[in-house]
């Protein structure tokens, strides 16, 4: 199994915050197969003032193209993207509509 962690910035406002994780506590269920079916097994997202920090557990057969092209094909999986636009911004210096921006290990204790 591996792990990821990825940062992505929400729009520095107290109510679209509150909104945003209104949603992510109760996210659609074909949101939460549409994760699982990519070989997720894992997800945490953690918030501090706007900033956010997922850390994704995955299968060996994970791959993020495979899942951007799963994405891509899945209607409801674009409309919750959509919405989640909304609330999110990218961080600086991604490209052009990149949301999550991998984030590099610089530290570990005990691997």
């Amino acid at each position: 199994m591996k792990r990821y962690a990825l940062a992505l910035d929400l729009y520095d406002d107290p109510a679209l915050i509150a909104e945003y994780e209104a949603y992510h506590r109760a996210v659609w269920p074909e949101i939460l197969k549409s994760i699982r079916s990519a070989g997720i097994r894992n997800m945490e997202i953690y918030r501090l003032a706007n900033r956010l920090f997922m850390i994704m557990e995955v299968s060996d057969g994970f791959s993020f193209e495979a899942k951007a092209a799963a994405d891509t094909a899945n209607a409801k999986v674009q409309e919750w993207e959509q919405l989640m636009w909304r609330y999110q911004q990218a961080i600086p210096g991604g490209k052009e509509g990149e949301k999550w921006r991998l984030m590099e290990r610089i530290f570990s204790l005990g691997e």
